[in-house]
């Protein structure tokens, strides 16, 4: 990459379909979409170039409103990494990014250091890819399903190599248990690779897409973080993130 290039290109993946909240990503916090308000919270870390990649011209429309960039993608992608995929091949044809990071799009209180910190593992590991986890206090969390756990091994301060991804209670043992948070960042050449493998085994048994990454052999670091950044799925969790960011 040449030295005056940006290190990662950040995309967030975007669309208006969602069963329990409809229109999500435009859903209104205090006056700002909520997709504006990821992006700008990308734009804060300061890690590389942001755009959010969509389906939707009315989310473009409001993206682009904002300032910031978005990139029509085809509507008929399985996952969120097909279409980040999509979006880099648009933006960046040429291959200057090496790294491409995909940030949820439902996470608008996301701290920009818990995205700087997503790419850590790439810089000093020869991961495929990176993610971020946040140790479990709670101890009900250790038991439900919709938390997914990443069992992996130290290689590093405060860094784990994943062995596995699993909505049940693992490992078993004294220890730590580990709350995945679904941040990737990818080398380019492996999310390429990704993309054009099928849907695993394990991955269709737990309905976790990063085993799809470790079952054809790829590896997977995880950044442990403070916190876990709120997932807006519900009118709930959407009424929470207006009281969090009531005054920002």
């Amino acid at each position: 990459m040449k030295q005056d290039q940006e290190p990662v290109l950040v995309i967030i993946p975007a669309r208006l379909a969602a069963s329990r909240l409809p229109g999500k990503p435009l859903a209104d916090i205090n006056g700002v979409p909520m997709i504006v308000r990821v992006a700008r919270q990308a734009e804060r870390a300061g890690v590389g170039r942001v755009a959010v990649a969509t389906d939707s011209r009315q989310i473009a429309d409001v993206v682009e409103a904002a300032g910031l960039v978005a990139v029509m993608t085809r509507d008929d992608h399985q996952s969120g990494s097909d279409r980040v995929f999509e979006a880099a091949m648009k933006l960046d044809p040429e291959g200057q990014f090496d790294v491409i990071l995909n940030v949820q799009g439902d996470i608008p209180a996301i701290e920009p250091e818990t995205i700087r910190r997503s790419v850590l593992p790439l810089k000093s590991s020869e991961a495929d890819l990176a993610t971020i986890a946040v140790q479990i206090t709670d101890e009900a969390e250790k038991t439900n399903p919709s938390i997914v756990k990443v069992v992996g091994s130290p290689v590093g301060n405060g860094i784990l190599r994943a062995l596995y991804f699993t909505r049940a209670t693992a490992p078993y043992g004294e220890g730590p248990l580990y709350h995945h948070i679904g941040l990737y960042a990818w080398r380019r050449s492996a999310l390429e690779r990704f993309v054009s493998l099928k849907p695993s085994t394990l991955e269709k048994r737990e309905s976790l897409e990063q085993l799809r990454a470790l079952e054809a052999g790829m590896r997977i670091d995880v950044a442990i973080v403070d916190s876990v950044p709120l997932g807006v799925d519900t009118p709930a969790d959407l009424e929470r993130a207006r009281q969090i960011l009531a005054d920002d």
